[in-house]
């Protein structure tokens, strides 16, 4: 898959801004103002029609989480293939300062990636492993 039809009613359209980036950027269609700590969903004007077995994950913008404390607050968004709507983003400042968007500015990423769907098969018990249930910090976080 090499095309995704886009549909767009906003200035942009979804673009890498370099040769091997895995992320396209989405831009706000309008403006928003984030108070710290507040969370606001954002329009990109963005529609796109992914063919089955495809699914667009939003990302947040490293730029924004580290300069500003702005990120996407269900980090993956899922844009699932057959979803016509807008993809709208959830910002959340976790900054110390009010962040203004404006129309154009970039606000997240969109990864496109194939899927693969399981068929949930119901047991009684599973199957040991080397982890266990271990899981939340059972390996720690210090080097070894």
């Amino acid at each position: 898959m090499n095309e995704v039809e886009v549909l767009v009613a906003a200035a942009s359209v979804p673009a890498y801004a370099h040769p091997g980036d895995a992320g396209a950027d989405l831009c706000a269609a309008e403006s928003a103002v984030l108070a710290p700590g507040e969370r606001q969903l954002v329009g990109t004007g963005v529609r796109i029609a992914l063919p089955s077995g495809y699914v667009g994950l939003v990302h947040p913008r490293s730029g924004l989480a580290v300069k500003h404390g702005v990120t996407v607050l269900n980090t993956p968004g899922t844009v699932d293939a057959g979803y016509r709507g807008e993809i709208k983003v959830i910002l959340i400042n976790l900054g110390a300062e009010s962040f203004a968007i404006e129309p154009g500015d970039r606000i997240a990423q969109l990864i496109v990636q194939r899927v693969e769907r399981a068929r949930f098969v119901q047991i009684e018990t599973l199957p040991d492993s080397a982890r266990g249930e271990g899981g939340f910090g059972s390996t720690g976080f210090r080097g070894r």
